[in-house]
Parts: C-alpha cells; sequence; structure tokens
C-alpha cells in the first residue's frame, strides 16, 4: 500500500503546474473556454436560436443572450428528460441533478453532461486530492479508503435513457473504477434512498476498514461519526480510524460545524480542505490550509460572469468580467458551461478576497437573506456574528435559521432566531448581546435599523431542543445528500414550521 500511495500522490501533484498556469494566466484562459464553449454549441436549438455562430466577443454573448433561472430553462430540460438532444449542448444529456432545494420547496433538475462530469466534477475532485498532497507530500491518504455520505439516484418516470438524484449520487453511480475501489461502503449502501437506514449500514461497515480520509457535507458527516462512536464506545474517530488525516468538505459554511469536528477528531494534524460544488459545476477549492479563502477554478468548462448584487434586480442587469471584479464587493455568480447552461444565475453570491490569484469566499444566496428593513442581512453576516457570540461564550452551534418579525402596533420589528447547541453558552443573554452587537459592526444596514429600536428591536432567541433540526429535515424528506438546512428567509415560512415542530 505505501508504493500505491506514493505513485497516487506522484499522480496527483503532476496537475499543480496546469493549476499554477491559469492562475498566473486567468483572462486568457477564461477567453478560450467563452470561444470552445459557444463554438461547441453553435449547432444546437439553443445556439441557432442566439446565432451563437456570429459571436466574436462576450460583449455580443451579453447583448444578446439574457440572464436565465430555472424557469426561464425548464421548457429544454421538460424536453430532455423525455430523450430529446442537441438542444442546449451537442452532446447526449441523460443524467439530471436534482437541486436540494433550500430556498424553494420545487425540486429542480440540472442537467449534467458527461463533459461536465469529466472535465468539471471529477475534475475538481482529482484537484483537490492534487491539492492535499501538493501541501502535505507525507500523506499516507492513499493506504486506507474513503467514506463518502452521498444521495440517491435513481431512474425518473419520463423516459427509461434519463436518469436523476442528487450530484452526489450521480457522480458516485459514474466514478471510474479505481475510485470504487478506494472507497467505502459498497455502491448499494452509499445510495441507499433510506438515510437513517444508510447510516446505520454505513456506521456498521466502515467500523472495520482503515478510513484515511472523510467527504461530503459536515451536517451528514456528523451524524453518521456519532453513530459510529455509539456503536464502538470509542471517544472520537481517531479512536476508530488511527489513520484517519483528511477530510474533503462542502455544500455548507464549515464555521459552525470546526468546534464539533474538533472534538470528533482531535487531532492537529487532521487536514481540513473546502471545495464549493454544485449540481450546475464545480468552482472553487481551498488551496491553503492557512487561509479559508477558495481558488476560483477556470479551466472546468465554465465562463464565469459576475452580477453585482446592487444591480441584481434591475431588469437588464450589466455583469462584469473576472478582469472588472473588485475586492469584497458582493456579486452573483453568473455561469456558462460545458453541459448548456447559458448565462445561468445559480443562486449563490460570493465577494473576492484576492485578484491575482482570484480568490473567494461563499457570501450566502441571492434568495437567502434577510432584508424586511432593508438590514441587506447575508449568511457571511450570520456565520460571522455566531462565530464571535460563540467564541465569546464558549458555545458551540449545531444548526440555526433565522427570519424577521413583522412590525406590529406600536412595537418595531425583529430577528427571530432558533440555534440547536452542541454546547450551550456560559451566558445565553451575553451570547444575544454579542450576536446583536456584531451584527452592527460589520453590517452598517443592520446598525442603521437598531437606533434606538426604531425599526428592528433586539434579537429573539429561542434555543432547539436536541436534533430539533434533524426531524424537521426528515419531515420535509430533507435528510442526506445534498440537502441543507435553510440559514436565512426573508419570511416566516421555516421559523413558523420550526416553531410549530418545538411547540407541538
Amino acid at each position: 500500500m505505501e508504493l500505491l500511495n506514493s505513485l497516487f500522490t506522484w499522480i496527483m501533484k503532476k496537475r499543480i503546474h496546469q493549476i499554477e498556469l491559469f492562475m498566473k494566466y486567468p483572462h486568457d484562459v477564461q477567453e478560450e473556454w467563452f470561444q470552445s464553449l459557444i463554438s461547441t454549441a453553435e449547432a444546437t436549438e439553443w445556439g441557432k436560436k442566439y446565432d451563437y455562430n456570429s459571436i466574436l466577443t462576450p460583449a455580443e454573448y451579453k447583448s444578446r443572450v439574457p440572464i436565465q433561472d430555472y424557469d426561464d430553462i425548464k421548457v429544454y430540460v421538460d424536453r430532455m428528460i423525455k430523450g430529446e438532444q442537441n438542444l442546449v449542448w451537442p452532446s447526449d444529456i441523460k443524467w439530471f441533478a436534482k437541486s436540494s432545494g433550500t430556498t424553494a420547496d420545487r425540486s429542480k433538475f440540472i442537467p449534467v453532461s458527461m463533459e461536465a462530469l469529466e472535465d468539471c466534477h471529477y475534475q475538481g475532485g482529482k484537484d483537490m486530492l492534487s491539492i492535499y498532497c501538493h501541501n502535505k507530500p507525507d500523506n499516507k491518504v492513499f493506504t486506507g479508503k474513503s467514506v463518502v455520505i452521498g444521495g440517491s439516484s435513481q431512474i425518473n418516470n419520463f423516459s427509461p435513457d434519463s436518469y436523476y438524484g442528487d450530484l452526489s449520487s450521480i457522480l458516485i453511480r459514474n466514478l471510474p473504477f479505481w475510485a470504487e475501489f478506494k472507497r467505502t461502503p459498497n455502491l448499494e449502501v452509499t445510495l441507499n434512498p433510506n438515510f437513517e437506514e444508510k447510516i446505520e449500514q454505513i456506521a456498521q461497515i466502515t467500523v472495520k476498514e482503515n478510513v484515511t480520509s472523510l467527504a461530503g457535507v459536515p451536517t451528514w458527516n456528523i451524524v453518521m461519526a456519532k453513530r459510529i462512536l455509539e456503536i464502538t464506545g470509542k471517544d472520537n474517530l481517531l479512536e476508530v480510524w488511527p489513520n484517519l488525516e483528511f477530510y474533503g468538505h462542502g455544500g455548507v459554511s464549515f464555521k459552525p460545524y470546526r468546534e464539533q469536528f474538533k472534538a470528533l477528531i482531535p487531532s492537529d494534524n487532521m487536514y481540513y480542505l473546502e471545495n464549493y460544488n454544485a449540481s450546475e459545476g464545480y468552482f472553487g477549492l481551498q488551496d491553503r490550509s492557512d487561509s479559508e479563502d477558495l481558488l476560483l477554478m477556470l479551466d472546468y468548462g465554465i465562463y464565469y460572469e459576475f452580477l453585482p448584487m446592487e444591480h441584481a434586480h434591475e431588469e437588464h442587469p450589466k455583469t462584469l468580467g473576472l478582469d472588472e471584479v473588485e475586492l469584497g464587493k458582493n456579486y452573483a455568480l453568473i455561469i456558462s458551461t460545458n453541459a448548456g447552461l447559458w448565462r445561468y444565475k445559480i443562486g449563490d453570491t460570493i465577494k473576492f478576497t484576492s485578484l491575482s490569484p482570484y480568490r473567494f469566499q461563499i457570501s450566502g444566496r441571492t434568495k437567502h437573506y434577510i432584508n424586511a428593513f432593508g438590514e441587506e442581512v447575508i449568511v457571511d453576516n450570520a456565520e460571522q456574528a455566531l462565530y464571535t457570540a460563540c467564541k465569546t461564550t464558549q458555545a458551540i452551534v449545531k444548526d440555526y435559521t433565522a427570519g424577521p418579525v413583522y412590525f406590529r402596533q406600536g412595537q418595531a420589528g425583529a430577528h427571530e432566531w432558533i440555534i440547536e447547541f452542541e454546547r450551550l453558552p456560559t451566558d445565553i443573554q451575553l451570547f444575544c448581546d454579542t450576536l446583536d452587537k456584531t451584527l452592527r459592526e460589520i453590517n452598517s444596514d443592520y446598525d442603521a435599523k437598531r437606533f434606538k429600536d426604531m425599526a428592528l428591536g433586539v434579537p429573539i432567541v429561542h434555543i432547539a431542543g436536541k436534533d430539533t433540526f434533524y426531524r424537521w429535515m426528515k419531515s420535509r424528506g430533507k435528510l442526506g445528500g445534498q440537502n441543507k438546512v435553510p440559514r436565512l428567509s426573508n419570511d416566516r415560512t421555516y421559523l413558523d414550521a420550526l416553531l410549530h415542530l418545538m411547540n407541538g
């Protein structure tokens, strides 16, 4: 196994030179991908509709093709599901990634081409290992196996030749044989649609394996880890898997989970690496161990545009190219991809922390915020405030959500929080005060609305009981895969449902 580990590490590290090239020549790489995508799709129905054959520059492309959301492309998706091809992309599209539905209960089915699988999603997974092997050359990650908690995948009811499932399950089902060899448990267990049954099976099987790495959404890995400790009677995962050294995570911010993982894996040598992988594409990787910023991956078959959030609600907003973005500003991500998504708004917002190379942080969702009173609180604000409140009061947050309390007669509005703690604050009032104070310090709009409680009163915080969010997600059929607890909402849909569950 040592020889195999050395061979795989050497292979993975060879990719670093190519990553360094797009870091050095980002605009050239993006221009090449723009031209490639346009020319490849010019004979599709979409390409003919917008006359891709005559498009020579990004400016022409932007003026001709409007920004799309899912409702705009749904008619094409429905036709592809039924078996029609060459609509938005020339190669056959038979796989569709079912969205997690964090901002709406309606399911969305994102087309996934073989080019997107090979050149984007799988390349991102391989690059994650390449970066790890480069940053930690003495690693032993390939001497053991990896545990990945996937979703479920099934044949849909429209066509025997088209399939849908969580993105994770699509990736696992199409893995090359060598990757399957390094993964545990087997495919049948990993794709079990019954999440609780799957967690039990994974726990029972993997405690007997030499697991060196984990991958997946932190929420569900914690559920698995706690079940493993219950089964084994051990205090932490290193007592079960002494060679565990690497965790590649994504899907949600890692900040609320960091302390929980430190308790589960009490080692300074454990390496954590974040990835930004969505149904629509693989966009970023944490390439430095001393920084949480993500490197924008520029050679995965994706052309990027960036929509300043202050212009997001305009009828014909102007987007920026990579060479026009600025540090610290919130941009909605607009992508054109090798799966036939054209100027597609995926719903995430980012802010750049470096322009050479291009590194960024995920700041939230275009529909995942609270702005009931003009305060414009985004997920990034909430995460920072919770981090400070936890640090001040030695608390550990397990899950949370927040939304507005609307104006009542004679009373100001407020933000209402439901928080489930892994470790309760030493002083809940200090926790609430610090949460509010930090939000005021980092968000001037929130601070203005809090002035003398004129528009916003102090936050209302409810402490949720053990496993409240787990039970709520289960009641919605949202366990496992890429399903995520909605953090912020501009209405009370999630708050009221959770409060009903807590008080029922």
